[in-house]
């Protein structure tokens, strides 16, 4: 269980701890100045942000698959915010609770152009390499034993070893989530040699993490990535939402942006806090298009992340 008032704790310390991936591109890596970039690394921006007004009060820690969870429950982390799904057991044996959805994924297949393969369901007798400690092995074996396919599994413990063991001809496909599939690709030596198959085998709703335990925190959590996608459908973005106190007359963005309303100070924060992520960061559009969108070198399209309105199905409860 989590240590009540997560949030004094943060507050004293002067900044948040923040668990991301390995170097993840699009997600959560770091450039030749060892700075972090990525839609991962950013919802924890918007958090700091939110919190102290300051999106730089982040210490992002790097956690492989198999020590993520620990480093969260024994308070080596405030938020888990690293590609990880979202399933009950993680919830109900781990004692975490994830704050909502971030990202909407599916897992599929990579593989070399060269095999003449368009469908999984080609795949029996391949041998398929996946990364250990994530939901990827059991979605693997229970997709293949549905279409009943003969599976060879390559399973290794991080994603490097298992995008390695791919280049080197040790397995013929590499399987994990769509998105992490389009940054691995762009390591490769010849990326427009190897294709992602359509079939997308599993849900996969990705979001950040927080410990059992303490409301207030969990609240805080949610509330910023529900924020971040609230004010994209309200069209406040970080270059506007400053103004927005002079120019909006909508009632929900008047909440948002805390002219109406006690939502900051019920969160234990300030009256502006949802702004305050917004113009650090973007609204959540902002944030998918420069890290993982049209503005990358990923070019994932929404899909299924675009707005309710817009043919997607991301969807934040008001703030009212």
């Amino acid at each position: 269980m989590a240590r009540a008032q997560t949030l004094a704790a943060v507050k004293e310390r002067g900044t948040l701890n923040c668990g991301v991936g390995q170097g993840l591109l699009g997600f959560s890596s770091q450039d030749d100045q060892k700075n972090w970039t990525g839609f991962d690394v950013d919802i924890c921006r918007a958090i700091a942000a939110a919190i102290f007004g300051d999106p730089g009060k982040v210490t992002f820690i790097s956690l492989d698959a198999a020590s993520r969870f620990a480093a969260l429950q024994s308070g080596g982390v405030d938020v888990l915010s690293r590609n990880s799904t979202w399933t009950m057991s993680r919830e109900t044996s781990l004692g975490l609770m994830f704050a909502g959805v971030a990202y909407y994924d599916g897992q599929g297949f990579l593989l070399r152009r060269e095999a003449g393969i368009d469908t999984a369901l080609q795949l029996g007798d391949k041998t398929v390499c996946t990364q250990t400690g994530t939901t990827t092995e059991l979605n693997l074996a229970d997709y293949f034993r549905a279409n009943n396919m003969p599976l060879n599994v390559l399973a290794l413990g991080t994603a490097d070893e298992t995008r390695t063991a791919y280049e080197q001809r040790k397995c013929d496909v590499l399987t994990s989530d769509v998105s992490q599939l389009y940054a691995e690709r762009l390591k490769l030596a010849a990326p427009d040699s190897h294709i992602i198959l359509p079939e997308v085998i599993s849900k996969e709703p990705l979001g950040p993490v927080v410990r059992q335990g303490d409301d207030q925190w969990f609240n805080l959590v949610k509330w910023t990535l529900y924020a971040l996608i609230n004010a994209e459908e309200l069209g406040l973005k970080s270059t506007t939402v400053e103004d927005a106190p002079k120019s909006s007359s909508s009632p929900d963005a008047r909440r948002l942006i805390g002219i109406e309303g006690e939502f900051g100070r019920q969160l234990g924060l300030e009256q502006n806090w949802a702004a305050r992520a917004v113009h650090a960061v973007g609204n959540y559009g902002e944030i998918f298009e420069r890290n993982v969108g049209t503005q990358s070198r990923l070019s994932i399209p929404r899909g299924l992340n675009a707005l309710w309105t817009r043919g997607g199905i991301l969807y934040a409860p008001p703030v009212r």
